[in-house]
Protein backbone atom coordinates (compact mmCIF):
# COMPACT_ATOMS: atom_id res chain seq x y z
CA UNK A 1 0.00 0.00 0.00
CA UNK A 2 2.67 2.53 0.99
CA UNK A 3 4.70 1.98 -2.18
CA UNK A 4 1.77 3.21 -4.25
CA UNK A 5 1.21 6.19 -1.92
CA UNK A 6 4.88 7.14 -2.17
CA UNK A 7 4.79 6.93 -5.95
CA UNK A 8 1.70 9.16 -5.99
CA UNK A 9 3.29 11.60 -3.55
CA UNK A 10 6.50 11.88 -5.55
CA UNK A 11 4.47 12.63 -8.71
CA UNK A 12 2.37 15.47 -7.27
CA UNK A 13 3.06 18.82 -8.92
CA UNK A 14 5.43 20.53 -6.48
CA UNK A 15 3.41 23.74 -6.72
CA UNK A 16 0.43 21.92 -5.14
CA UNK A 17 1.54 22.11 -1.53
CA UNK A 18 -2.03 21.38 -0.36
CA UNK A 19 -2.01 18.01 -2.15
CA UNK A 20 1.51 17.23 -0.95
CA UNK A 21 0.58 18.01 2.67
CA UNK A 22 -2.45 15.73 2.56
CA UNK A 23 -0.58 12.91 0.82
CA UNK A 24 2.45 12.85 3.12
CA UNK A 25 0.19 12.67 6.17
CA UNK A 26 -1.29 9.45 4.73
CA UNK A 27 2.21 7.94 4.53
CA UNK A 28 3.80 8.99 7.84
CA UNK A 29 2.63 7.09 10.93
CA UNK A 30 2.30 9.84 13.55
CA UNK A 31 2.98 13.48 12.79
CA UNK A 32 2.48 17.03 13.92
CA UNK A 33 0.32 19.43 11.95
CA UNK A 34 3.20 21.36 10.38
CA UNK A 35 5.38 18.92 8.43
CA UNK A 36 7.00 19.30 5.04
CA UNK A 37 8.94 16.67 3.11
CA UNK A 38 10.20 17.66 -0.32
CA UNK A 39 10.04 15.21 -3.20
CA UNK A 40 11.34 12.68 -3.80
CA UNK A 41 10.84 10.85 -0.51
CA UNK A 42 11.29 7.12 0.09
CA UNK A 43 10.47 4.77 2.96
CA UNK A 44 9.58 1.12 3.50
CA UNK A 45 6.45 1.26 5.66
CA UNK A 46 5.74 4.87 6.64
CA UNK A 47 3.68 3.84 9.66
CA UNK A 48 6.89 3.36 11.67
CA UNK A 49 7.93 7.00 11.17
CA UNK A 50 6.83 9.44 13.87
CA UNK A 51 7.66 13.15 13.52
CA UNK A 52 6.78 16.11 15.71
CA UNK A 53 5.75 19.67 14.95
CA UNK A 54 7.65 21.89 12.52
CA UNK A 55 9.35 19.02 10.72
CA UNK A 56 11.19 19.71 7.47
CA UNK A 57 13.05 17.25 5.23
CA UNK A 58 14.74 18.31 2.02
CA UNK A 59 14.98 16.40 -1.30
CA UNK A 60 15.82 12.67 -1.37
CA UNK A 61 14.99 11.86 2.27
CA UNK A 62 15.17 8.06 2.67
CA UNK A 63 13.97 6.15 5.74
CA UNK A 64 14.26 2.37 5.97
CA UNK A 65 11.68 2.12 8.72
CA UNK A 66 11.59 -1.58 9.51
CA UNK A 67 11.97 -0.32 13.09
CA UNK A 68 10.47 2.75 14.71
CA UNK A 69 11.97 6.12 13.73
CA UNK A 70 11.01 8.85 16.17
CA UNK A 71 11.89 12.46 15.36
CA UNK A 72 10.99 15.30 17.71
CA UNK A 73 9.78 18.85 17.17
CA UNK A 74 11.63 21.45 15.09
CA UNK A 75 13.78 18.93 13.21
CA UNK A 76 15.45 20.02 9.98
CA UNK A 77 16.77 17.35 7.63
CA UNK A 78 19.11 18.28 4.77
CA UNK A 79 19.02 16.81 1.26
CA UNK A 80 20.03 13.20 0.65
CA UNK A 81 19.79 12.19 4.31
CA UNK A 82 19.23 8.50 5.04
CA UNK A 83 18.00 6.87 8.24
CA UNK A 84 18.34 3.10 8.48
CA UNK A 85 16.82 0.67 10.98
CA UNK A 86 17.34 -2.60 9.07
CA UNK A 87 20.15 -4.87 10.32
CA UNK A 88 21.81 -7.91 8.78
CA UNK A 89 24.34 -10.45 10.15
CA UNK A 90 28.03 -9.83 9.56
CA UNK A 91 28.85 -13.49 8.80
CA UNK A 92 28.10 -14.24 5.12
CA UNK A 93 26.62 -17.69 5.75
CA UNK A 94 24.13 -16.29 8.23
CA UNK A 95 23.44 -13.18 6.09
CA UNK A 96 22.75 -15.36 3.06
CA UNK A 97 19.88 -17.02 4.94
CA UNK A 98 18.00 -13.72 4.65
CA UNK A 99 18.00 -13.10 8.41
CA UNK A 100 17.14 -9.50 9.22
CA UNK A 101 16.08 -7.51 12.28
CA UNK A 102 15.60 -3.87 13.10
CA UNK A 103 16.88 -1.38 15.63
CA UNK A 104 14.93 1.85 15.96
CA UNK A 105 16.33 5.38 15.68
CA UNK A 106 15.40 8.28 17.94
CA UNK A 107 16.12 11.91 17.09
CA UNK A 108 15.30 14.62 19.63
CA UNK A 109 13.89 18.12 19.41
CA UNK A 110 15.62 21.04 17.67
CA UNK A 111 17.94 18.83 15.63
CA UNK A 112 19.55 19.81 12.34
CA UNK A 113 20.98 17.00 10.20
CA UNK A 114 23.15 18.25 7.37
CA UNK A 115 22.91 17.03 3.79
CA UNK A 116 24.03 13.53 2.83
CA UNK A 117 24.29 12.38 6.45
CA UNK A 118 23.51 8.75 7.30
CA UNK A 119 22.05 7.59 10.61
CA UNK A 120 22.58 3.87 11.26
CA UNK A 121 20.30 1.48 13.19
CA UNK A 122 19.95 1.85 16.94
CA UNK A 123 21.30 5.41 17.18
CA UNK A 124 19.80 7.96 19.55
CA UNK A 125 20.43 11.64 18.80
CA UNK A 126 19.64 14.00 21.66
CA UNK A 127 18.01 17.44 21.73
CA UNK A 128 19.56 20.60 20.28
CA UNK A 129 22.05 18.65 18.16
CA UNK A 130 23.70 19.50 14.83
CA UNK A 131 24.99 16.69 12.61
CA UNK A 132 27.44 17.93 9.97
CA UNK A 133 26.88 17.32 6.28
CA UNK A 134 28.21 14.01 5.01
CA UNK A 135 28.44 12.49 8.47
CA UNK A 136 27.84 8.82 9.28
CA UNK A 137 26.37 8.63 12.77
CA UNK A 138 27.30 5.30 14.36
CA UNK A 139 27.02 6.21 18.08
CA UNK A 140 24.51 7.90 20.33
CA UNK A 141 24.85 11.69 20.37
CA UNK A 142 24.19 13.55 23.67
CA UNK A 143 22.11 16.72 23.93
CA UNK A 144 23.57 20.09 22.90
CA UNK A 145 26.46 18.90 20.74
CA UNK A 146 27.76 19.23 17.19
CA UNK A 147 28.99 15.99 15.63
CA UNK A 148 30.54 15.48 12.18
CA UNK A 149 32.71 13.13 10.15
CA UNK A 150 32.82 9.50 9.10
CA UNK A 151 32.34 8.06 11.58
CA UNK A 152 30.79 11.11 13.23
CA UNK A 153 32.47 12.34 16.39
CA UNK A 154 32.11 15.17 18.85
CA UNK A 155 33.14 18.58 17.48
CA UNK A 156 31.89 21.09 20.07
CA UNK A 157 29.06 22.04 22.40
CA UNK A 158 26.07 23.97 21.05
CA UNK A 159 26.06 27.41 22.67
Amino acid sequence: RVKGLIQQYNNIDSTRQDLMDAAIKQIIGNHGDNIKILQPFFCDYGRNIHVGENFFANFHFTVLDEGIVEIGDNAFIGPNVSIYTACHPLAPNERNTGREWSEGVTIGNNVWIGGSATIIPGVRIGNNVVIGAGSVVTKNVPDNEVWAGNPAKFIKKVQ
